[in-house]
C-alpha cells in the first residue's frame, strides 16, 4: 500500500495547526503520533505512514465536533473528505475513519485497530501525567493509569472500554499496551509539553 505518495509530515503538521487551534488537541495528536509511531516500528511497517494516521486523527475535531455522533457528517468523515482530496492513501484514511466506533468503519487492518487502541489511551496518560505534581509523563507508571481507569471522575471523556477493546482488537495484554503507549510519550515529552 505505498503506491501513493505521503503527504510530507510538515504539509500535515501545518494543515493540523491551521484547523485545530487548541493547544491540548494539537499535543493529543502528537501524543498519538508518538505511540502509532513506535507501534509502526514494532510492529516493521511504515512508521511515517502510521504516524500520518495518528497526528490527524482528530484534526477536524474543532471545526466539525459532531455531537451527534453521525456516521457520515462532521468528524472524523469531514476531515477524511478534505484529506482525500488532498491525496492522503485510503488506508490512513481507513484508519481515521475507524478510530471512531459510531462510524461503523471496520477496523481490518493492524494500523486501524492500532489507531483504535492508542487514541483513548494517550489521553488517559496524558490526563494521568498532568495530576502528577511533576506534570511529566516521565512520572506515569503503568499501575497508575490502571488506578485512574477505575476512577470514573477521572478524565470522564476517556473511553474506558474503548481503551480496553482497542488493546483487545490489538491482541495485546493491557498492561503491556500501557506500558508501551506510555514509553512513546515519554520519547516525545517535549514535543507533548509533558
Amino acid at each position: 500500500m505505498t503506491d501513493v505518495a505521503l503527504p510530507t509530515r510538515d504539509s500535515a503538521l501545518a494543515l493540523m495547526q491551521e484547523y485545530t487551534a487548541s493547544d491540548s488537541l494539537r499535543k493529543h495528536m502528537l501524543g498519538v503520533e508518538a505511540a502509532m509511531r513506535a507501534y509502526a516500528e514494532h510492529y516493521g511497517e511504515d512508521i511515517e505512514r502510521w504516524g500520518l494516521a495518528g497526528l490527524m486523527h482528530d484534526f477536524d475535531y474543532e471545526r466539525f465536533p459532531n455531537a451527534g455522533r453521525s456516521a457520515t457528517e462532521e468528524h472524523p468523515s469531514e476531515g477524511v473528505r478534505i484529506l482525500r482530496g488532498l491525496g492522503y492513501p485510503e488506508d490512513v484514511l481507513d484508519a481515521i475513519m475507524g478510530h471512531a466506533a459510531y462510524t461503523g468503519t471496520p477496523r481490518v487492518s493492524l494500523m486501524s485497530r492500532t489507531l483504535f487502541a492508542v487514541d483513548e489511551l494517550s489521553g488517559l496518560i496524558t490526563a494521568t501525567a498532568l495530576v502528577k505534581p511533576s506534570r511529566a509523563v516521565c512520572d506515569v507508571e503503568v499501575r497508575s493509569v490502571r488506578k485512574k481507569m477505575k476512577d470514573k471522575a477521572f478524565a470522564r471523556g476517556v473511553s474506558r472500554e474503548d481503551v480496553t477493546e482497542g488493546a483487545k482488537e490489538l491482541g495485546v495484554d493491557l498492561d503491556e499496551h500501557i506500558a508501551f503507549v506510555i514509553g512513546a510519550m515519554q520519547r516525545s515529552a517535549e514535543a507533548l509539553g509533558l
